[in-house]
């Protein structure tokens, strides 16, 4: 037994250094870049100084560019987990037969490159902008189809986890809608995989370039690149702001996704209770 503790104590020893390295690794390899970028955007004559960083707001299309991307990411998540939440609940409900056409089409733009789907969608783009409006916000119809393949595996994970036909029928057995089985009982059993659909979603849509580049919109990495040109200094002081904000966004849906759940007592079990403590022993 001591030489089997023996063992299992190296391996579990091994396995944490191993851990141990791949975290310094991968810190190195994110906060080095990062960190540069920071020291660049503080850079002054001799000393550091916010200067990049206070000057932000001087620029009204990077403000505007940056609102832009915001509104982007919330109609965009938006839109997705409208599209595929009840889908895929449907399709595994009603329709199984079509789930590997379902995965088909959600994972297809992955095979797609950006600027083909540009090429693609350019003739309906000017079309909306002809007949409807030529607003950024109508880039959020693009970056729906650019992140379907992402979202799709997040939320196919989280409904693979469940048992959804059984916690279906049985609301639906106790006279609940569609609605409410979707609302009350499906999202909140899947809340993670949504969270983490969400933030890949907001993530991808932030940093997106090529297909609001070749439509001619100006969303936040596209003017990056255009102030680049001009004042690399901001440039870089809102790029890291960017990180930032993804970085603080992932940890509040990590927060908010990791709280323990309030458990309530059973009506039955509490009905019964003094039921229980003055039955005769």
């Amino acid at each position: 037994m001591a030489v089997v503790r023996s063992i299992q104590r190296t391996r579990r020893m091994k396995l944490q250094a191993f851990r141990i390295a791949i975290f310094a690794v991968a810190a190195v390899f994110f906060l080095v870049p990062l960190g540069a970028m920071v020291e660049f955007s503080t850079r002054g004559n001799g000393a550091r100084t916010l200067e990049y960083w206070t000057s932000i707001p001087s620029y009204p299309d990077l403000t505007d560019a940056i609102v832009a991307s915001l509104q982007l990411a919330l109609v965009t998540s938006a839109a997705m987990l409208v599209l595929l939440v009840p889908t895929m609940v449907w399709v595994r409900l009603k329709l199984r037969r079509l789930t590997r056409i379902i995965e088909f089409i959600c994972l297809l733009p992955l095979t797609i490159p950006a600027i083909v789907l540009v090429v693609g969608l350019f003739p309906m783009y000017i079309w909306l902008g002809t007949n409807f409006s030529d607003s950024i916000l109508t880039l959020a119809l693009a970056y729906v189809v650019l992140v379907l393949p992402y979202c799709y595996r997040s939320l196919d994970a989280g409904l693979g986890a469940i048992d959804v036909k059984t916690l279906s029928e049985a609301a639906r057995s106790l006279g609940a809608s569609w609605f409410d089985v979707m609302w009350r009982i499906i999202v909140p059993n899947i809340s993670n995989a949504i969270l983490n659909a969400t933030l890949l979603s907001v993530a991808l849509v932030l940093g997106e370039y090529t297909i609001a580049n070749n439509l001619l919109y100006n969303n936040l990495q596209v003017e990056l690149v255009h102030l680049g040109r001009a004042n690399a200094g901001v440039s870089i002081a809102v790029a890291v702001a960017s990180l930032l904000f993804a970085f603080v966004l992932l940890v509040v849906l990590a927060f908010i996704g990791g709280r323990p759940r309030r458990v309530r007592p059973d009506p039955v079990t509490v009905l019964a209770a003094p039921a229980v403590a003055g039955a005769p022993r």
